[in-house]
This record gives structure tokens, sequence and C-alpha cells, in this order.
């Protein structure tokens, strides 16, 4: 299957954390883990387990940027993701980032031109992408 999801981040389960309706789902990518916060019933229907190959997906209008690698301390987003800017094409009002990881991941986010501006990201700067874990999708082949 082919989906629309620009970012999909191939890794392993690291751990699960069960609750009542819904469990949080960490998927080691390397040196980063991204965390998936999805519902108990996709979990079992996943068969989602610790050391099983998982894809984390989020799609492009998900994604957050912040100049800088520096973790954001206060917020509540639990997916922060230091990388190198790639590129940055910008269309009439928004524009695409893409953030290449340590581990050689691209990550693509849309954001307003004017948020690139403001932010100083260019081709080459560094900085975080920043997902909420309720933006993260599982998916296992």
């Amino acid at each position: 299957m082919k989906i629309s999801a620009r970012n999909q981040l191939k890794g392993t389960v690291s751990g699960i954390t069960e609750g009542a309706v819904n469990g949080v789902v960490s998927i080691n990518l390397g040196s980063t883990v991204v965390k998936a916060d999805i519902t108990m019933e996709a979990i079992a229907d996943l068969g989602l387990a610790e050391g099983m190959s998982a894809t984390a997906i989020i799609k492009a209008s998900n994604v957050m940027f912040a100049a800088g690698t520096k973790r954001i301390a206060g917020i509540s987003a639990r997916n922060q993701i230091p990388g190198t800017i790639a590129s940055v094409k910008k269309g009439a009002v928004n524009g695409q980032v893409a953030l290449k990881t340590a581990e050689g991941f691209l990550i693509k986010g849309s954001i307003t031109n004017e948020a690139i501006e403001e932010l100083g990201l260019a081709e080459g700067g560094e900085a975080l992408a920043i997902v909420k874990s309720t933006d993260v999708m599982v998916g296992v082949e």
C-alpha cells in the first residue's frame, strides 16, 4: 500500500506503556525515539511487542519546527527530533522544510513562509522537528 504521509520512519519498538484506552508506543530509530499515542485496540490489532519492526508515520502538516537542536522544555510535544535542514522549498504562502536526522531519515513538514523566515530556516542549518505523540501513526508489515 502507498500512502500520502511523507514521513515514514522505520525502527524497532523499544517500549509500550499500556493505559485503559490508549497506550504509548516507543519506536527506536537509532539515536532518536519517536513516541506514538494510539489506542490499546490498535496495539493489539497490530500485534505490537518490544523488539519488533514498526514504522512511525507522520503527515507533513503535523510537523512543527524550531531553530537549533536543543530540546525545548515546557511543551507537551513528546517528539523533538534534531537534525540538519536538507532543503527548504517555498510556495506562494506555505513552504516545505526537510530535516535530515543523524540516522539519515528525512522528516518533511509544511509550514508558512513567514515561519521559515522568522526561524531563519535554511539549508545546512540545525533544527528540531517537533511532533505530538497523538499525531504519530504506527504501521507494521
